[in-house]
């Protein structure tokens, strides 16, 4: 079975706990503290991996682990960082939360790498807590926790064109006759248990991608038969082409067919049915006269939809030309950009959920705000990069600290502090 859905348990390093010793050297009586810092904990980083196209890799193995930094040593030595754990993913792999299901990344597109999971901080040795009054800290700051949550990926195959229609009315055969694709082949039902991609070559250098999309019944997007794991690959595709058994050879009525597939992509995500569409009548060279009633009903039917028919013979490649031009005229018109997720969650904010902060007003003003969540967020965030700046903001926000800052009073300008970072508020 193609794999294109897998269910995995991911687990960022736990950071390494600081050390506490002290200087215990020939003639240096009441030797200070020495204790080294612990090592960062391993991110856990999905990255595109051009050879791959299923998520084979991801069925039979459960839970990937990044490796926790080491505990810092005597002499201020640093504890080593934990290495990173680096899961390689075809294009298109949209990574979802499995509990809400909301999108944490998709790689496609420019996003080729990605730290999904940052590594705990280390933990602070005790040579960091030595003041003028307390000399000999015995104390050392634990590593920052892992986090663990459990993700679902999706494979959403990255074409150009979708190929759809019902069982056995030629699909495989008409991507095989116009691209460098392979597809099984056979008379029977059912052919084509996972998309088969193929590269168009026009004679003027324009080439597209396309996907034969495996057979749909009605009940698809209720996940009837192989519904949804067909039905997800239509979603990054520009155009569409219906093919039907222009010839009868099933005995199906072909509007009724395409009327079929179209309402289960409503069902599935109505945005699909704003994709543009084209008919591909195929079969017509076992009709007599090469066209026949059923051809006329489907131009009656959608042409006044604007939705071309197009007459053609897989088998013997005629009307395939007028066909792949339009096509081409088409695509001209569609965004150039691949469909892309965006973000809707970020996993750290799991992490962060329903721990307690303060906030503070400092002798010169300023807002000073504290708490585990707080020191927890600052360690798993860059903050210096845009990206990082963004789920800063984000956190504030959704966890109400700019809410309440506001009911404290904060004005445009003034200063918040948090755990060494000072930021300037401004609504």
């Amino acid at each position: 079975m193609f794999a294109d859905r897998a269910k995995i348990i991911i687990k960022s390093g736990k950071g390494g706990d600081g050390h506490v010793s002290f200087r215990r050297e020939k003639y240096v009586p009441d030797g200070g503290p020495d204790g080294g810092d612990g090592g960062k904990g391993g991110d856990i980083i999905f990255q595109v991996d051009p050879g791959l196209n299923t998520l084979t890799d991801y069925r039979h193995r459960r839970k990937f682990a990044a490796r926790p930094g080491e505990e810092g040593g005597k002499k201020n030595c640093h504890g080593k960082n934990g290495e990173d754990l680096i899961l390689k993913v075809p294009e298109g792999t949209v990574i979802k939360d499995a509990d809400s299901g909301k999108v944490i990344a998709d790689m496609s597109g420019d996003n080729k790498r990605m730290i999904v999971l940052k590594g705990g901080k280390g933990g602070l040795g005790n040579q960091h807590f030595a003041t003028s009054t307390m000399q000999a800290p015995k104390y050392a700051q634990p590593g920052q926790e892992a986090i663990e949550i459990e993700v679902l990926l999706e494979l959403k195959v990255i074409a150009d064109v979708g190929l759809v229609g019902f069982p056995n009315v030629g699909k495989s055969t008409l991507l095989s006759r116009v691209t460098n694709a392979q597809p099984k082949i056979a008379n029977y039902h059912f052919t084509t248990i996972f998309p088969n991609l193929g590269v168009v070559d026009m004679e003027d250098g324009f080439g597209f991608v396309i996907a034969d999309i495996p057979g749909l019944i009605e009940g698809a997007s209720e996940g009837i038969g192989l519904g949804h794991e067909f039905l997800r690959h239509v979603e990054r595709t520009k155009v569409l082409i219906h093919m039907v058994d222009a010839a009868g050879t099933e005995g199906r009525d072909p509007i009724a067919d395409i009327k079929a597939i179209n309402k289960e992509l409503e069902a599935y995500n109505p945005e699909l049915l704003n994709k543009p569409q084209v008919i591909a009548a195929n079969k017509i060279d076992a009709i007599y006269e090469g066209e026949n009633d059923i051809i006329a009903s489907l131009k009656a039917e959608f042409e006044q939809e604007k939705i071309k028919v197009f007459p053609i013979s897989a088998v013997s490649g005629q009307g395939l030309k007028e066909l792949l031009y339009h096509v081409k005229g088409l695509l001209a018109e569609c965004p150039k950009e691949t469909v892309i997720y965006e973000q809707e969650f970020d996993p750290a904010l799991k992490f962060f959920k329903d721990e307690p902060y303060t906030i503070e007003r400092a002798d010169d003003a300023a807002f000073v705000v504290e708490g585990p969540k707080i020191d927890k967020m600052l360690g798993y965030t860059n903050i210096d990069s845009e990206k990082g700046f963004l789920f800063f903001q984000k956190f504030m926000k959704e966890q109400g600290i700019l809410k309440e800052l506001e009911a404290r009073g904060i004005q445009d300008g003034d200063t918040v502090r948090m755990y060494g970072h000072e930021f300037d508020y401004y609504k």
